[in-house]
């Protein structure tokens, strides 16, 4: 515990100077068990090691000066039936505590030191590793080293090795001791459980589609935007134009071509040399396009029945999207959209 150590040997000058004022706190629980009393002073950082017994625990708790004994750390365990209530983690606890009050810093969820980062539905993977790194202080070297080795991070085999689209986007809570690679594999089997809660394969299959190009659908339909009930439209217009030959053609596709975020998206950006770029090539693109959640992936598994050939997003701001199978219709919510952008 080096860096626990560290900070008690910062305070020693408290404790002596405690000491020299007559502050005895020693009392004994039992013969041989010394304990301290009261909540303790001052701020100690402690880690719990994963598999650590309340022993090798209370045996840390003593190193670093939070308990006066290790045996009255365990005799407080076994007495109130603690012994699997221990988990590991980083702990912010005090100098001097009784056992009892340390156990029960250990067993309050606000005592571990954790960070919370929240990566949202959609986000392209260049800027989850942003997010991540930011929010957890682990460098974004690190980050991008453990997607470059990709075998590291338990993708589904039907990934192929591709990170964009299986970093299951939620709120993470990252331990002070996680690596880079500790953080991606979290995310990964957070999607791992949405693509079984969401029957992924077998579903994907039954829509004639492979679980990577249903999970590049559902990135598609996630970047396409609108409310949360348009993306089994917005799925269906996309199997609409698969199914009659037609090419996607969706901007979100251009845009993640291009490395960039808009809703103008120019004709001469839609003629841009990329496998991605679903004006210029037919079919789904060879991979996600970002991050999908879980209801883009029902919207693809699920897509709502409709001959709708065409859909705008007409009202940015509030998220009206429309939907038509008459391309007069289409054009005119455009020219709506374009108003909204004030493009006309």
């Amino acid at each position: 515990m080096r860096r626990a150590t560290g900070v008690v040997i910062g305070g020693a000058a408290l404790v002596a100077a405690a000491i020299a004022f007559g502050v005895h706190s020693i009392v004994r629980t039992a013969p041989g068990a010394e304990d301290f009393e009261g909540a303790g002073t001052g701020t100690v950082m402690v880690e719990i090691t994963p598999g650590a017994s309340a022993g090798e625990i209370a045996e840390t708790l003593k190193h670093a000066g939070v308990v006066a004994s290790a045996q009255s750390f365990v005799d407080e365990v076994v007495q109130r039936s603690k012994e699997s209530s221990l988990h590991p983690g980083q702990y912010r606890l005090k100098r001097r505590m009784a056992a009892s009050s340390a156990l029960d810093l250990l067993l309050t969820p606000a005592s571990r030191v954790i960070k919370r980062v929240t990566v949202p539905e959609g986000m392209r993977l260049a800027d989850v590793l942003v997010t991540l790194a930011n929010g957890s202080g682990i460098p974004l070297a690190d980050f991008k080293k453990a997607v470059a080795e990709p075998d590291g991070l338990r993708l589904p085999a039907y990934a192929k090795g591709q990170v964009e689209g299986f970093l299951f986007p939620a709120t993470y809570e990252i331990e002070p001791t996680a690596t880079a690679g500790d953080v991606l594999r979290n995310m990964v089997v957070r999607f791992r459980a949405a693509s079984q809660h969401v029957d992924l394969e077998r579903l994907a299959a039954e829509q004639r589609l492979t679980p990577l190009e249903a999970v590049t659908m559902a990135s598609i339909v996630q970047a396409e935007g609108g409310q949360d009930a348009d993306y089994p439209k917005i799925a269906r217009v996309m199997f609409n134009r698969l199914l009659r030959g037609g090419k996607l053609e969706m901007d979100s596709t251009v845009n993640y071509a291009l490395r960039r975020h808009t809703l103008k998206v120019s004709e001469q950006d839609t003629k841009t040399a990329s496998p991605y770029n679903t004006y210029a090539h037919g079919g789904l693109p060879p991979g996600p396009i970002g991050n999908p959640g879980e209801k883009a992936l029902r919207a693809v598994l699920h897509p709502t029945s409709g001959d709708w050939y065409w859909f705008v997003t007409t009202d940015p701001g509030r998220r009206i999207t429309k939907f038509t199978d008459k391309e007069a219709e289409f054009v005119k919510y455009r020219e709506e959209l374009n108003k909204n952008l004030g493009t006309n």
